[in-house]
């Protein structure tokens, strides 16, 4: 299976490590004063948990603006001008920008990709090698 970041395990390949941005559509705006508006994906999502508490760190106000069951999901509420999303550049629908520096929001930080298994037989290890392959060369874009 690959994951990013499997809490509670330690193991498995690290295929890379993602970056993240605050991204929105181009047409965006924040409205000051308000409290920045967020579309997530539903609990238990690493990258939401992290998000929420780098912004309750910097101090930035933000509310759940919308929340997803899936990362197309996201994307469109994003790009529908609804709000702001943490997601890796990988993920986002052509024309998002990356609004946080513009609005001084924390940095993401990068967040390792692993690959766990229990393949055993040579054919299996190869294709899992083709994917990592793959993988790893979508990531890096």
């Amino acid at each position: 299976m690959i994951v990013r970041l499997h809490a509670g395990r330690s193991d498995g390949e690290i295929l890379a490590e993602e970056k993240f941005g605050w991204f929105a559509a181009p047409s965006w705006q924040h409205r000051a004063g308000e409290p920045l508006p967020l579309a997530t994906l539903a609990e238990p999502c690493g990258v939401r948990a992290m998000a929420g508490q780098l912004l309750d760190t910097a101090g930035v106000p933000w509310t759940e603006i919308f929340v997803g069951g899936g990362v197309a999901a996201v994307a469109a509420a994003v790009m529908a001008g609804l709000g702001v999303a943490a997601l890796a550049p990988r993920m986002l629908p052509f024309g998002a920008v990356d609004v946080g520096p513009k609005l001084g929001l924390p940095d993401l930080p990068r967040l390792p990709v692993l690959l766990h298994s229990r393949v055993k037989n040579d054919q299996a290890r190869d294709v899992l090698a083709a994917l990592s392959a793959a993988f790893r060369s979508a990531v890096r874009g």
